[in-house]
């Protein structure tokens, strides 16, 4: 049942470009969707939870792991839904080489050879990746692939502070990774849309066909989110740190069947072999044991993707 949870997990966030790409086609943005879906879900547990909003007062990091949650929510739902999204999915698990570079930075952890290997392992796949006959380097190209790395390193930063929080009560890291994402969402989408870079929600009376249309995705997708969310705490809570990582890059596994057979995606030989790199650096890390301890059962890095 714990692995069992962990994968619903991975196949909410592998499929959720499906939902939000319907959303925008019926006229919403998916950063306002992000926005709007994430608010209310703050709203529900606020009102569910009261009093898990006391421990900010004791431990004012979770304002920080908000805003880093945010971020990551943010960029990634904006990518999936404007480029290839196997490509932006691969770039957002560089987790092995941001996850070396921050806890080197803030936690003190010096890397070891192995995790330098493991960096390099990474940056190969990731300019395997990027490196295309119309590029002449391997860098980001476009907006989702900027959106995709920006993503990934927030969701870096999510874990380290995560695992910073880890004595702190679970249901006030969960709060504030939702009320982070509605926060951050909602200044992203009010700014993208006063700088004509996000089209403006449709409010118009004339738009109520379209509120018809993307409503209910938008609900599937809150309450995919919440289960989803649910399930991760079950299942990390039961399974070692190295399972939960294995079992979480399901994602990917996802991510690219969908993505494929539905067209928003394309495999080629490069893809194959730049995926496969970034994917073994990311299992290597995931059974590699560091001075933080990431074995630990309850570790706060536990809680992966912010939901």
């Amino acid at each position: 049942m714990p692995a069992l949870a962990l994968v619903f997990n991975a196949l909410v966030w592998g499929v959720s470009w499906f939902p939000f790409r319907q959303i925008e086609a019926h006229g919403l943005h998916p950063v306002w969707a992000t926005a709007l879906i994430y608010v209310f879900i703050t709203l529900a547990i606020s009102w569910l939870r009261r009093q898990a909003w006391q421990a900010f007062a004791t431990w004012p990091g979770l304002v920080l792991l908000g805003l880093a949650a945010g971020l990551t929510n943010v960029g990634f739902n904006w990518a999936v839904t404007q480029g290839d999204v196997v490509r932006v999915v691969l770039l957002f698990y560089l987790m092995p080489l941001w996850s070396v570079l921050l806890a080197w930075i803030f936690l003190g952890e010096r890397p070891r050879p192995a995790a330098l290997a493991r960096m390099a392992l990474a940056l190969a796949g990731v300019a395997v990746v990027l490196k295309t006959p119309e590029t002449d380097w391997p860098v980001p190209a476009s907006l989702p692939d900027w959106l995709g790395v920006a993503a990934g390193f927030c969701f870096a930063v999510t874990n380290i502070v995560l695992r910073r929080l880890r004595a702190a009560p679970g249901e006030s890291r969960a709060i504030a990774m939702f009320s982070g994402c509605a926060l951050v969402a909602s200044l992203a989408a009010a700014a993208g849309t006063a700088l004509g870079v996000i089209a403006p929600p449709p409010l118009q009376p004339s738009m109520t066909q379209g509120w018809a249309g993307w409503a209910g995705w938008a609900a599937l997708l809150g309450a995919g989110f919440v289960f989803a969310n649910i399930c991760l705490q079950y299942g990390a809570a039961r399974l070692a740190a190295s399972a939960t990582a294995v079992l979480m890059l399901s994602e990917v596994l996802f991510a690219s069947v969908s993505s494929v057979a539905l067209g928003a995606a394309s495999l080629d030989g490069r893809i194959w072999a730049g995926g496969a790199l970034i994917v073994l650096a990311a299992l290597w890390s995931s059974f590699a044991r560091t001075n933080g301890g990431e074995d630990d059962r309850h570790s706060g890095i536990l809680e992966n993707k912010p939901s």
